[in-house]
């Protein structure tokens, strides 16, 4: 007997339908799986032949001809135990799978016919239901990761013998339902707080525009001043995310293994602060089957690269292309992938080795040739990158033994946000929704610039000799800066206080 059912496989955050084309026939007992399965699937027969007889079930013995297509795909995972079993309970007129041609199967199984949770579940429901898919059978633990999306139902399996029986008509599943409201409700409020870093207004300033607009940030300055702190707290004062942010991110963690089981999607934007130790694989992601890395998990939130000269220069090399095209690109033997990594940098140094250069009340015991070295351990189009480049000085003493001052998480946050409605709102027919991702044609049209305006930035361009990419970045800040101050056009005050956000390029650093 000939049946075919349906799983689905991921090639990047892209889903393809599988169809499991099973045929059992008389004939020299055997167990055969085409259509470029690699050794996990192959391993599918012992765990099927298992758990079938495990559930009280007859395992076939015939010849079993299994064929995945389309073949020219490269099947990975145990994500295909669920169908590769049921498929053969079919074949064998063990069950009755109804309308299986709008329905995918998806699951790993135990030996006992348990069915165990898989990476990559959302990608793969919202692919089926792009795909006209109306029904997906999920491991129980994936349900609510599953059913974040509306018109598909979601049956939830904790054994195989619950399909089994559902197929038989002895046991209803009824479809979950992921409440998104109750979800949103919960939200965790940190800790943290802006006003616990006393003093240092002008990094704070800094740091909400780059929130605002999404902006790549630099903090320079002596070891002790803040610039951690700072950059920890970046996460309260961020916008909210939209629901396509909040899918688009869930699906990379899903994918990478690193969504929590009792999250069933990412409302907080991330925070990733790997250690200077990170190799360049890590940053971008890669393996034999590849998977996303720190850039791509940092997607749509911050990547903290804290004692950013201690990083491997390789790694840091690995940023460029990423931080200007907003997309990774991993090319490996089996596969060609692409991740998505639209993140802000906040990157942290020290202005020598030994972090005291600028420290009033230390001394630096650093050489100029040291000095030297360190600092061009960051190379120019890395810098060049960087949108806002600030010093964050030494702090007094009364800055710290005063009382919290300055605005809070809560209302910075609430600026931000202001600020980020009036991006989606100039940008809802464009393909980008922040400042900081404006291309050419796109300052052109939104970021006009009157005389006086067109003037002081050709004086500041041609003074510090700044490049083209540079002179792209300030009109993106000042454009930020003027959402913030509630100004549809960009103001002189604006430019200037781009350009001072510029501090390597003035200090030729």
């Amino acid at each position: 007997m000939f049946v075919t059912i349906n799983t689905v496989s991921l090639t990047g955050l892209d889903g393809t339908i599988i169809e499991v084309q099973t045929d059992i026939s008389n004939g020299v007992i055997a167990f055969d799986i085409i259509g470029l399965p690699d050794a996990t699937v192959r391993e599918a027969r012992d765990r099927a032949k298992a758990s079938i007889k495990n559930c009280g079930c007859d395992f076939p013995r015939k010849r079993i001809t299994m064929n995945l297509a389309p073949s020219s795909i490269k099947k990975e995972g145990s994500g295909f135990d669920l169908a590769i079993t049921l498929a053969i309970l079919a074949a064998s007129a063990q069950i009755n799978i109804d309308d299986a041609e709008h329905t995918v199967f998806i699951g790993e199984l135990a030996l006992d016919g348990s069915v165990k949770p898989v990476h990559g579940v959302l990608p793969m429901v919202i692919s089926a239901y792009e795909k006209g898919i109306k029904r997906c059978f999920v491991p129980e633990q994936n349900a609510e990761e599953a059913a974040v999306i509306s018109g598909i139902d979601i049956y939830p399996l904790s054994h195989l013998s619950d399909a089994i029986d559902f197929f038989c008509g002895t046991n209803n599943i009824k479809p979950y339902k992921t409440d998104l409201e109750a979800i949103e409700a919960s939200r965790i409020v940190s800790a943290l707080d802006m006003r616990d870093v006393k003093g240092q207004e002008h990094a704070k300033r800094a740091i909400e525009i780059a929130a605002s607009g999404l902006h790549n940030v630099l903090m320079s300055g002596p070891a002790g001043t803040g610039k951690s702190m700072l950059a920890k707290r970046m996460s309260t004062i961020l916008p909210d995310m939209t629901f396509d942010e909040m899918l688009e991110v869930t699906k990379l963690h899903s994918i990478a293994g690193t969504l929590p089981s009792n999250v069933p999607i990412i409302t907080e934007r991330p925070f990733r602060d790997p250690h200077h130790t990170v190799s360049a694989t890590a940053l971008s992601g890669g393996g034999a089957v590849p998977r996303p890395g720190e850039l791509s998990l940092a997607h749509c939130g911050v990547l903290f690269l804290d004692e950013l000269p201690e990083f491997h220069r390789d790694a840091l090399e690995v940023l460029r292309q990423p931080l200007e095209d907003g997309i990774i690109t991993i090319s490996r033997v089996n596969a060609t992938l692409s991740y998505p990594c639209n993140i802000m940098l906040i990157a942290a140094m020290n202005p020598c080795p030994c972090g005291n250069l600028g420290n009033p009340k230390r001394m630096c015991t650093c050489t100029p040739h040291q000095i030297q070295r360190y600092r061009a351990k960051i190379s120019a189009p890395l810098l060049d990158r960087i949108d806002i480049q600030i010093e964050v000085p030494h702090i007094r003493y009364d800055d710290l033994s005063a009382l919290p001052q300055g605005d809070s998480s809560a209302e910075i946050k609430e600026r931000v946000n202001r600020a980020r409605k009036v991006q989606l709102s100039r940008y809802e027919n464009e393909s980008i929704t922040f400042n900081s991702q404006l291309t050419a044609p796109m300052l052109d049209k939104y970021c006009q610039l009157g005389d006086a305006e067109s003037k002081l930035l050709r004086a500041a361009f041609d003074r510090l000799g700044l490049s083209a990419r540079a002179h792209s970045k300030i009109l993106k800040v000042a454009r930020t800066i003027a959402d913030l101050d509630g100004f549809d056009d960009i103001k002189s005050s604006h430019i200037a206080e781009a350009i001072q956000y510029r501090n390597l390029d003035r200090k030729q650093y």
